[in-house]
């Protein structure tokens, strides 16, 4: 019970972290102080959480334009990603890519990208690498359902397949490609059937469960690393944020959002831990009160820190 429990609460500290970073992104972005475009992830983070939390920190992950949450749940410094949102000289890019483009290679995350269905052909190289590697290394693609329309989803499948490479392909279905739903723009329901093109497994989950995720994914990393292959999984969820901040969102109903809140993560997750007698009311308070002071001192950290400097257009520009 002990180690279960201690897994089960740090899922739910890093759930609670993304939300928390992702309200304070909001918060600043609405006050001006954060420029460019970002992509809120509230609402899916037990998809990011439950499926990191079945890696190692050897094991890589491509992110997407919604990539705050792939990123945190795979262990990134908080400070460094909210300068890099500031745009300051202290974030993960020295200011340079934004909301859309972090990384960390030292923590296997290569990175956020704001080209719908990049990361697929990333993934597919990486596994590729780590294929040859024969380390035992696995590399988890996270991408939404509009992305798997897109050339780059087949290409990727079909020579992971043929390759047996160890990836996961990680689809999180919020059903919605900006504005449009996936019952305009396909012509099936389940998503996680075109596994069955490329002879994978393909398995349809509740994204909202981070348990089920966690353990869906654990199989999934256990058939990879052991050379079996890559694996679909499709992690039904809600945004609860417009596709972009500042989207009107006027293309979903009032009832369907109110639908969608009672799917969230953030407070279904620590009511089952307390129900299940898993972890005590003041336990989970503890753990909120921990992950707010961090995400404020984040915060404080980018607003103090320094802005480029105009020479710092000229490096960095080749590797």
């Amino acid at each position: 019970m002990g180690e279960i429990k201690e897994n089960l609460l740090a899922m739910y500290e890093r759930m609670y972290k993304i939300r928390k970073f992702e309200e304070t992104t909001v918060k600043y972005y609405a006050a001006g102080l954060i420029p460019g475009f970002v992509h809120i992830y509230m609402g899916e983070e037990a998809i990011a959480t439950g499926a990191c939390a079945a890696l190692n920190k050897s094991d890589y992950v491509t992110g997407t334009h919604r990539g705050h949450g792939h990123i945190i749940a795979k262990g990134a410094d908080v400070k460094l990603m909210m300068a890099e949102l500031f745009a300051k000289k202290t974030g993960y890019c020295k200011g340079k890519g934004g909301s859309m483009h972090i990384c960390d290679f030292s923590l296997g995350i290569m990175g956020s990208n704001g080209i719908v269905g990049a990361g697929h052909n990333i993934a597919a190289g990486v596994g590729f690498a780590l294929k040859m590697k024969n380390e035992g290394q696995v590399v988890v693609c996270f991408f939404g359902d509009g992305a798997t329309n897109r050339g780059t989803f087949h290409e990727s499948l079909n020579m992971a397949s043929v390759f047996k490479l160890p990836i996961v392909y990680m689809c999180e279905n919020n059903y919605y490609g900006i504005s449009a739903s996936t019952k305009e723009i396909m012509n099936i329901k389940d998503i996680a059937v075109r596994a069955s093109s490329y002879g994978i497994p393909g398995i349809e989950i509740d994204g909202n469960d981070v348990e089920a995720v966690n353990n869906t994914t654990k199989s999934a990393v256990a058939l990879a690393r052991t050379g079996g292959g890559p694996s679909l999984i499709v992690a039904r969820t809600w945004r609860q944020r417009g596709h972009w901040e500042g989207d009107p969102d006027i293309y979903r109903t009032s009832e369907q959002r109110q639908e969608g809140l009672k799917k969230d993560p953030i407070i279904l997750f620590p009511e089952s831990l307390i129900s299940r007698g898993i972890a005590s009311k003041s336990e989970i308070e503890e753990i909120q009160k921990r992950v707010s002071d961090e995400i404020s001192a984040a915060a404080e950290f980018a607003k103090q820190s320094p802005n480029p400097d105009p020479e710092d257009l000229f490096t960095d520009v080749y590797a």
